[in-house]
């Protein structure tokens, strides 16, 4: 599976297309079905995962009982919108008018690398989101990845 880093600024077109950057295609593994699934995402963006990541994810989330109102909650927000998208013949993904919406996307976007999926954020509201977040940074890093002073990274293998 693919971990994908990169940030690009984009821009979304008048029928809601936007170019693959070339640098995030050539992360993509050699022979790969260029096939994703956009979702709504937490804080206001898009998730852009492969399909490979989708099928994994999903795999899980039907192993939720769905007998727990939280579970039904999270599924239907989640699930609910997600569609497979396939790049054209000239590297644009199509994304639909509902999930633009959901995100607040009108033209300027970022699309942003998170691990095994990216992010497809409204530019003005992903540069508010990280500057809010940048105060706290440290004490977040601190919250995440442990206090103590041994290097966090050692037991991350």
């Amino acid at each position: 599976m693919a971990n994908f880093i990169g940030e690009y600024e984009l821009t979304i077109d008048a029928k809601g297309r936007f170019l693959l950057p070339a640098s995030f295609r050539k992360q993509l593994p050699e022979g790969a079905d260029v096939q994703f699934v956009v979702s709504r995402g937490f804080d206001n963006c898009l998730n852009l995962y492969p399909m490979e990541a989708w099928q994994a994810l999903t795999e899980k989330i039907t192993k939720l009982n769905e007998f727990n109102s939280k579970v039904r909650d999270f599924t239907r927000v989640f699930l609910n919108g997600s569609n497979i998208v396939e790049s054209d013949a000239a590297g644009r993904l199509l994304l639909t008018k509902s999930l633009l919406e959901h995100a607040g996307i009108s033209k300027d976007i970022i699309f942003t690398a998170q691990g095994n999926k990216m992010e497809i954020w409204d530019r003005a509201t992903h540069k508010a989101y990280i500057q809010s977040k940048m105060a706290d940074f440290s004490d977040l890093a601190n919250e995440v990845l442990g206090g103590g002073f041994m290097s966090p990274f050692e037991n991350l293998g």
